[in-house]
């Protein structure tokens, strides 16, 4: 996989690969679907370039609605799964976002970091 030579806008970051700083909140971002299809469905909208916010409104199925925002939480604030994998991902933008699909007994989150600290 390439990899961007910065931190910067656009740098692909094998999973492997990457460096994250320690934290312990995120800034989160997520679409919640309670079925893979419609998971499926909202991922293939991020694959062709939609915006995660706009996404998120037209197919999250929880109170983050409005662009899937979750605003900050703690790291011992979340599920065990879910924060084991949210504390995993790059910080990334609504336009240009990395996420990660997170399974869990509420359905499928797909999950993006705007921030940590």
């Amino acid at each position: 996989m390439p990899r961007g030579k910065g931190k910067g806008k656009g740098a692909v970051v094998a999973e492997d690969d990457t460096k994250l700083k320690v934290a312990n909140q995120l800034k989160l971002r997520h679409i919640l679907c309670e079925k893979a299809s419609k998971s499926n469905e909202a991922l293939e909208e991020l694959k062709k370039g939609t915006s995660f916010n706009v996404v998120a409104e037209k197919y999250s199925e929880d109170k983050a609605r409005t662009g899937g925002n979750l605003g900050w939480m703690v790291r011992n604030g979340m599920m065990g799964c879910f924060q084991e994998n949210a504390f995993s991902i790059p910080v990334s933008t609504c336009a240009a976002p990395i996420y990660k699909v997170i399974k869990s007994q509420h359905g499928y989150h797909i999950v993006m970091v705007e921030d940590r600290k």
